[in-house]
């Protein structure tokens, strides 16, 4: 090894004793049982359900509550205890409230959750156990929670409780041990992507994300358009806030982004004062709290950006024949004088003949008010310190796709061709397919965030786009986004959205498990976890396809797809036993029987320990390292200090 190297470990380990109680200390780490990993995909802003299903652990803490208690303890109150480890500022406030609070309840309830804790952590060392305690409770819980004496244990508890009461410090000791428990029962979480859109607070579900200590982020297509909006594309920024009118969405702009749309709703008003715009009335799924605005203004902003949408989408397909969209260059096709447009050879009738900004002769030119709104606009998104943290966290965490444990994670698809080969995507002059793709989309990602302004980077701000949209993106995997032909035409057939060749093959255990070769990864042992398309368990879909190598885990956590999926989304959770999916039930807020349901989908022949997992591997090799040090510091290559 390089002496250089052991020198620089040196300065960290000065001694034969320091390096050789560390190489003990991580070999202990090793034998340990591996962490319980999470795998979340597509929340697109559901916030309210997915920090439900972060404080119980889909589940999981209810399971460990009847492991420990179900045989002594009623299921009311094991479900009472449930909602008090997740809510514990609510329940106390409730229970106040009804005069429920007293000392009995309280011991009863420290003993419990002690009882509770003691199971969640029994996995862990007591150092990364001590980690998670809050700071002015670490020497009573780590006493509580380490006592070994059997014989005389209860009496322990009794006296360290009875002391906790009467120093007026229980309530805030039970929601210390509350916090506990949910610190130790994730132990590391997967986003497979899609964390925006659609649902009311996307920036409430990132401020969660960025206090977790272990999570990395696999970017979906609606992640990208909000990353390529905060980097530039003025396609996107007008996409991100179409589908925030869309669905009435105005809180997570204003109020958790700070941007400012009242130029729009200036404009907007001013534009389209007579017009009704009834096909761009929002679809509400959650009323604005903070900002509540009229639905038929909503209507007409949304149709203000739908047009300069279409506008600025057509300017990029044009700026980019290498992309092969031109059928998707709508606005072309559009004859404003009849009120119609030609797809595919033949003319339809538009139910929108209102097109006040648009030019005939120049249809894709921003009329001067647009071209300056869209300047106010993208100044706002370029200018939110909310927004710019939360899209540097993206990707400090996030990446195209992610191999860990065995195990390959991309939200959508790698794009295939119908005769089962790869497709390619011409990037710059060059073709990439598998794999490659990926790894250049993710350099492009970068580049359209971190590079300063030059062509590489224009050419990757461009790009962003089409990750979010185009026929060869492994984050949209569909042949074409019909939001023209859903917003302004009757035909059924032509809103239709056409799956990647990669959905049919990948149901085949055999393309899987060349996937994963691919990677690097084990074709026998290995599983694929995606998001992005929706299952619908109604229709008889089930989550587990090719013989258990693939899992898609997009259920329907957004309440836009429920009523077509029949169910409200999963939790894939991988622990030191077992694979286990959680079926989730429709989140309802203030109600607490919505546990989900835990699935066993694929038993794991013995217990997985830390040394099993690419964390194992990692230790191993510093373990290795220190070794080499022992060796130097024992051979006089290297002297020992203190």
């Amino acid at each position: 090894m390089d002496k250089k190297y052991l020198q620089l470990l040196a300065k960290e380990f000065p001694n034969i004793d320091r390096a050789a109680t560390e190489i003990v200390n991580l070999s202990a780490i090793r034998s340990l049982p591996k962490g319980t990993e999470y795998f979340f995909s597509d929340m697109h802003g559901e916030y309210e359900a997915f920090l439900h299903l972060l404080k119980s652990a889909s589940g999981v803490i209810r399971h460990k509550i009847d492991l420990t208690l179900g045989k002594a303890v009623s299921s009311t109150e094991r479900e009472a205890l449930a909602t008090l480890i997740y809510y514990p500022e609510r329940e106390f406030k409730r229970m106040g409230k009804n005069g429920l609070l007293n000392d009995e309840w309280r011991r009863l309830t420290i003993y419990r959750l002690i009882l509770v804790c003691e199971t969640v952590s029994a996995k862990y060392t007591r150092s990364r156990v001590r980690k998670s305690i809050p700071a002015d409770m670490v020497y009573i819980l780590d006493e509580l929670l380490n006592v070994t004496d059997d014989v005389n244990k209860e009496y322990y508890y009794d006296e360290i409780i009875s002391t906790v009461l009467d120093t007026g410090i229980a309530d805030h000791f039970i929601r210390s041990i509350c916090r506990l428990i949910r610190a130790l029962t994730i132990d590391c979480l997967h986003i497979i992507g899609d964390i925006y859109d659609r649902g009311p607070r996307a920036d409430i579900i990132m401020d969660e994300l960025m206090k977790m200590h272990d999570i990395d982020i696999q970017w979906g297509n609606h992640d990208i358009s909000w990353m390529g909006a905060a980097a530039g594309n003025l396609a996107l920024v007008a996409n991100v806030i179409r589908i925030s009118m869309r669905y009435n969405n105005f809180d997570v702009l204003e109020d958790g982004y700070g941007l400012n749309l009242r130029a729009l709703a200036v404009f907007a008003g001013e534009v389209y004062k007579d017009d009704p715009c009834l096909l761009f009335m929002p679809h509400t799924l959650d009323d604005n709290i903070y900002d509540p605005v009229d639905s038929k203004l909503v209507a007409k902003m949304h149709k203000a950006i739908t047009v300069i949408q279409l506008k600025l989408e057509g300017q990029l397909i044009e700026r980019h024949p290498e992309w092969g969209m031109n059928d998707r260059d709508v606005f072309r096709q559009v004859d404003f004088k009849n009120g119609t447009v030609a797809i595919g050879g033949k003319v339809y009738p538009l139910l929108d003949t209102a097109f006040p900004t648009v030019d005939p002769a120049d249809p894709l030119r921003l009329s001067e008010g647009e071209a300056e709104l869209m300047s106010v606009l993208a100044n706002s998104f370029m200018h939110s310190e909310k927004l710019g943290s939360h899209i540097h966290f993206l990707y400090s965490k996030g990446s195209m796709y992610k191999t860990i444990n065995g195990n390959l994670l991309f939200h959508g698809c790698i794009p295939m061709n119908e005769d089962g080969s790869w497709q390619a995507a011409e990037i710059a002059g060059e073709k990439y397919s598998g794999k490659a793709l990926l790894d250049k989309l993710d350099q492009i990602a970068n580049e359209a965030y971190f590079l300063h302004d030059c062509p590489e980077k224009r050419y990757a701000v461009d790009y962003m786009w089409y990750l979010w949209s185009g026929p060869c993106s492994p984050l949209y995997g569909k042949d074409k986004m019909a939001f023209f032909e859903r917003s302004y035409l009757s035909e059924k057939a032509l809103h239709e959205e056409r799956y990647n060749a990669y959905y049919r093959y990948s149901e085949s255990a055999e393309v899987c498990g060349g996937i994963l070769e691919m990677f690097g990864l084990d074709p026998a042992g290995g599983h694929i976890i995606n998001g992005h398309v929706p299952v619908k368990i109604k229709d008889g879909e089930s989550p587990v396809k090719a013989g258990g190598r693939l899992f898609i885990i997009d259920g329907g956590i957004s309440k836009a797809y429920q009523s077509t999926t029949g169910i409200a989304g999963y939790t894939l959770i991988y622990d030191s036993h077992s694979l286990n999916l959680a079926e989730h039930k429709p989140f309802i807020a203030g109600e607490s029987e919505h546990t989900p349901t835990i699935h066993l989908v694929e038993k794991l022949d013995r217990r997985a320990n830390i040394s099993d997992t690419d964390k194992g591997k990692e230790i191993l090799d510093r373990i290795n390292d220190l070794r080499e040090l022992l060796a130097a510091y024992r051979s006089g290559a290297i002297k020992e200090k203190g």
